[in-house]
């Protein structure tokens, strides 16, 4: 049932590049929740026109700005989307935060590029207890991991000892002025990509991260590649080994040129008394315990009925956002179910990883949380 006109939440999307326009599909297919876009930012006319494009084919007429003062000035929204290039995250999250009307936000990952960033807007947003900032890491939401997140949870593996997750997929996309090309611009490969894959071993292991061991280069990918005199330095492939405060270990296994993947991600999580694994786009989810054997693995295909759209992430942006409009309903009785800490960590994860590659050697949290 359509919710009615005065309990409408409207939204802005600042950065209506391929991401922001993935928002807006997302959201039109909400709307039967009382969800409507009303206004877009982006100083990109192109990324503007393909949005507009995109909203004329809903019959959702949008207000358009080239920057986002402009669209927190006009006073049109309640919930405001950051889908901009990294490096411009934290620029933008402060000047909503100090902005004296409240805006909810939903930040796409990684929360910024830097742990130093990403400290300074935590600690901006204590002071507006009148906002809620959630963090895409929409990944836990994709139903053969959630499922997984489930087996977990309920303790069916016991103590989780081990969490490896491989990604084996292909290159970066280009992007607006090919922003993605650069550490400078994205955090890096492990901050960029797998700040996702950090959150979810976090959320495994039950666990904090102590320190990072890492490997890896740029070997195959965007070498022929040059901007404005400058050849790309984002690495391609990695191992990366994550050791957590209870004693279990995460290991990331990263290839960007292996494109002839069945699966893009497959999760693998051992505890004291079984194991599960996880297997997207598959959809596919297996798990055993140590005393039922080979023989008592079970399979699972997951799904989940209420995804209305699967778009470019197999319906976890969906649920994301259904999440997220829920803890806005509630007007403070619900937190956001990614916080803000959970996007520093899963930042400090990523930069322990990168510093490690670069350093050769152990890289603890510790030293790039107090950067």
């Amino acid at each position: 049932m359509a919710a009615g006109t005065e309990s409408i939440v409207k939204y802005g999307i600042i950065g209506v590049g391929m991401m922001g326009r993935e928002h807006l599909i997302n959201l039109y297919h909400l709307r039967s929740q009382g969800v409507a876009v009303v206004c877009i930012a982006d100083p990109h006319v192109p990324s503007q026109q393909l949005a507009l494009s995109v909203a004329e084919s809903f019959n959702w007429p949008l207000q358009v700005f080239s920057g986002h003062k402009q669209m927190l000035d006009s006073g049109l929204c309640d919930v405001v989307v950051v889908s901009t290039p990294n490096m411009t995250h934290f620029e933008i999250l402060m000047d909503i935060l100090n902005y004296p009307k409240p805006h909810h936000v939903l930040v796409e990952k990684p929360l910024c590029t830097t742990v130093a960033d990403c400290r300074r807007v935590v600690e901006a947003a204590k002071r507006r207890p009148d906002m809620l900032v959630h963090v895409g890491l929409e990944y836990r939401y994709m139903a053969p991991v959630a499922k997984l997140i489930d087996i977990v949870k309920c303790g069916t593996l016991g103590q989780v000892k081990m969490v490896a997750i491989r990604e084996h997929r292909f290159p970066f996309l280009v992007k607006v002025n090919n922003w993605n090309r650069f550490n400078c611009n994205s955090g890096g490969t492990l901050v960029e990509k797998c700040c996702h894959f950090f959150d979810l071993m976090r959320l495994f292991a039950g666990a904090n991260p102590v320190r990072v061991m890492a490997s890896g280069a740029i070997d195959v990918n965007h070498k022929d590649e040059i901007y404005d005199g400058k050849v790309p330095d984002i690495i391609d492939n990695a191992y990366v080994i994550i050791e957590f405060d209870n004693g279990s270990r995460g290991m990331l296994d990263l290839c960007m040129f292996a494109e002839g993947s069945k699966n893009e991600q497959e999760i693998s999580v051992v505890g004291d008394g079984g194991k599960g694994e996880a297997f997207v786009p598959e959809s596919i989810v297996r798990w055993g315990t140590r005393v039922g054997g080979r023989e008592g693995v079970q399979t699972l295909q997951a799904s989940d009925d209420r995804i209305q759209y699967d778009g470019l992430h197999h319906g976890s942006s969906y649920l994301e956002h259904l999440n997220f409009l829920s803890a806005v309903r509630a007007k403070g009785a619900q937190a956001p179910a990614v916080n803000l800490h959970d996007g520093l960590i899963s930042v400090a994860i990523g930069v322990a990883g990168q510093l490690s590659i670069e350093k050769g050697r152990f890289v603890t949290i510790e030293e790039v949380i107090n950067e």
